[in-house]
């Protein structure tokens, strides 16, 4: 009877506890939280999560990080909450369901690194420095190593994930178009393909004229002759600055095609893949030149003499 007795307390004592213990659970998670509009939160373990949300306010228990292994894991970026009052238990929620928010960058091919990445670090408040370093470190190609596209990224995200971000993205494509035509991704090879993309991007007026803007930059090289092609000075800082006979005469740089034959050292902008395409499969001409006539695409000729009738049709 002793025994039966006992054993009736201590369920009874143990249901009141359970009991307790519920009351004070939904009451603990019935305690308003102020909540703000955007929240911020770090990759790595629910611990990790609940930490920085202390620290930055939010008054978080280990009780919130059961309640969290239970609920779910909260993505990491920056989310979109709900600004105002809630309860414990509907921000935990929040947390889990929350989306991240997403900036769009785009870059548009012929533009080159400088520009962009000074777009970038003005628009985002980033450091251009930063985004240059990290570029340099992390990209196989002085230019055109990112892709022109439009990205998503997440908002806040730092310099040099955003480049590793990009260059990774543009590195995927890269290797499946070279895999492609080349059967293989040759860096060095590649650098040269997307070379003579680029001088395509900027000196073709449209999409349509791009492999005869290739097969003039191939007849010249195989002929030894200068390619003369004034988008090869729209380099760097200079991308959109008007070429002048002075900045011809003055610029010593690789870039000049007016004094230097052969190739530029490196691509001068990022390119499309209409350019690249159009680098790998020219169209097979004897044309030497072209001129931009009166209705801005180009007359293509194979003689000087063709092309003096060009340009005097064009004035």
């Amino acid at each position: 009877m002793k025994k039966q007795t006992l054993l009736y307390w201590l369920s009874v004592t143990l249901f009141n506890m359970m009991l307790l213990l519920c009351i004070a659970l939904i009451f603990y998670t019935s305690l308003p939280i102020q909540t703000t509009q955007e929240i911020t939160l770090p990759k790595g373990s629910i611990t990790k999560i609940v930490h920085h949300l202390d620290k930055q306010g939010y008054p978080l228990t280990i009780i919130d990080k059961y309640l969290l292994v239970l609920i779910g894991q909260p993505k990491s970026g920056t989310l979109e909450i709900e600004q105002g009052r809630m309860s414990h238990i509907n921000f935990l929620y929040k947390l889990t369901n929350a989306k991240e928010i997403v900036d769009t960058l785009t870059l548009i091919p012929g533009e080159t690194r400088f520009i962009f990445l000074e777009e970038i670090a003005n628009k985002y408040n980033l450091d251009k420095e930063q985004l240059e370093l990290a570029y340099t470190k992390l990209s196989p190609y002085p230019e055109a190593g990112i892709v022109p596209d439009t990205y998503h990224i997440s908002k806040g995200i730092k310099e040099k994930n955003l480049i590793t971000f990009l260059v990774q993205e543009s590195e995927k494509q890269y290797e499946k178009m070279a895999i492609e035509h080349l059967k293989q991704y040759d860096k060095k090879a590649w650098l040269r393909i997307l070379t003579i993309a680029s001088v395509i991007q900027k000196e073709a007026a449209n999409n349509e004229e791009m492999p005869l803007v290739a097969s003039v930059i191939y007849n010249r090289l195989n002929m030894g002759m200068a390619l003369q092609m004034d988008g090869t000075l729209n380099y760097g800082q200079y991308s959109h600055i008007k070429i002048t006979p002075k900045r011809i005469r003055t610029d010593k740089s690789g870039f000049n095609t007016y004094l230097h034959t052969g190739l530029p050292p490196s691509p001068i902008c990022s390119v499309s893949s209409q350019a690249i395409n159009a680098a790998l499969n020219p169209k097979k001409t004897d044309y030497l030149y072209f001129m931009k006539n009166k209705n801005g695409v180009h007359d293509f000729s194979h003689s000087y003499q063709e092309h003096l009738k060009n340009v005097n049709n064009a004035k």
